[in-house]
């Protein structure tokens, strides 16, 4: 959605759209903005509530399933299980993502992976398509002011539709990191290698160039983690561009590092009026 600074600081309702790499500092954003008055939609809660929780569910029973003392008490319906996903804990959604490699290591064979990035791109999409539906109800049922999209890093990945349904409905406001802030995100992957979603046909060339250089015959041999740690900085380059021209045509483009100081909501209106400016 494209407006003037004054549209913006007059709008009555104000529905904006955080873009960027995971980690770059989104959620800490959105955070900081009033609970009374803004609803914080998160994306990934989204996914992981609505359109993943069955397969989640069901990852996790089948790696219950493979312990003996708790197979008979899940077969006897003596214990169930349930994932306790929150805005500030998505360890299941990681969890279900996995990664690629050794079985000895948790790792999963590439068809799996892919299976599973499949429906997180489906979940994904269903999640940014249900923004405009949240709006709708953080208003009318909750009766909250304004509304903030915490948006997932791979939106960028999506299809056109669930792109154009953010930009119908929510100022979209991408946060660019600089090149230290890169580095930190870079060591933090190094550090703690999570899950992560990627494009089918990026990660078939990633894979391709990971198993010429590290000398591998297939991706059965992969370590895990040392895969997510070698794959990071490439995706980070990978989506830089597509941030760009995404807030190029539908946003706006905020320094991360200026809104990694902000503390109130007159400084995060302030921000955002400096880019619509």
């Amino acid at each position: 959605m494209k407006m003037s600074r004054s549209e913006f600081l007059d709008w009555p309702n104000k529905a904006v759209t955080l873009l960027g790499m995971s980690g770059v500092g989104k959620t800490t954003l959105a955070n900081k903005l009033p609970k009374s008055k803004w609803f914080h939609y998160s994306g990934d809660y989204r996914i992981g509530t609505k359109y993943l929780a069955e397969p989640i569910l069901d990852n996790i029973k089948r790696q219950a399933m493979q312990i003996g003392f708790l197979r008979d008490l899940l077969r006897s319906d003596s214990i169930y299980i349930a994932s306790n996903i929150t805005v500030h804990n998505l360890a299941p959604i990681a969890t279900f993502l996995g990664k690629i490699g050794r079985r000895d290591l948790e790792g999963s064979s590439v068809d799996e992976f892919k299976q599973r990035q499949r429906l997180h791109r489906e979940a994904e999409i269903g999640a940014m398509k249900d923004v405009e539906q949240f709006i709708d109800k953080a208003q009318q049922i909750y009766g909250y002011e304004h509304f903030v999209n915490d948006a997932g890093g791979s939106i960028v990945e999506l299809d056109d539709q669930a792109v154009s349904v953010l930009a119908d409905n929510t100022l979209i406001l991408y946060l660019r990191a600089d090149s230290t802030m890169e580095q930190t995100m870079i060591q933090r992957a190094e550090d703690h290698p999570k899950p992560m979603y990627y494009h089918e046909k990026f990660l078939d060339e990633q894979l391709a160039l990971y198993l010429q250089e590290r000398r591998l015959r297939s991706t059965d041999e992969i370590v895990p983690d040392d895969f997510v740690r070698w794959i990071f900085p490439r995706l980070l380059e990978h989506r830089r561009p597509l941030y760009q021209a995404l807030a190029d045509e539908h946003g706006y483009t905020v320094d991360a590092r200026a809104a990694e100081s902000i503390e109130t909501e007159a400084e995060f209106l302030e921000l955002v009026g400096r880019a619509l400016g």
